[in-house]
């Protein structure tokens, strides 16, 4: 994957999300700056998303930890927990904001 198109898959999945928080019944703060999206979540933790494009990776830091996530197989897949982004956000989010992310 080319730059150009990490990026595009990052954008689309920052749409993704902000569209699926719209979804949920948390009340949910969402903030992108520079690459960074940023998700504050009721209990007052946070959920950060970053874009890492020297190594094409997306980061993840939540409260339960960080996680480098690179794309394979048309997903964000995080080789440590052998999950993709899909179904560790919405274990992360049922943590952190009562209700699960849907992507």
């Amino acid at each position: 994957m080319n730059e150009v198109e990490f990026n595009d898959n990052i954008d689309e999945l920052y749409t993704t999300i902000e569209d699926a928080i719209d979804d949920l019944e948390a009340d949910v703060d969402c903030e992108i700056s520079g690459g960074v999206l940023t998700l504050q979540c009721p209990d007052g933790s946070a959920l950060i998303f970053s874009r890492q494009s020297a190594s094409k990776e997306l980061w993840l830091a939540a409260r339960s930890g960080g996680f480098h996530y690179s794309w394979q197989n048309n997903e964000w897949y995080c080789a440590r927990t052998e999950q993709t982004l899909s179904e560790m956000l919405a274990e992360i989010s049922k943590e952190q904001m009562g209700e699960a992310l849907l992507l």
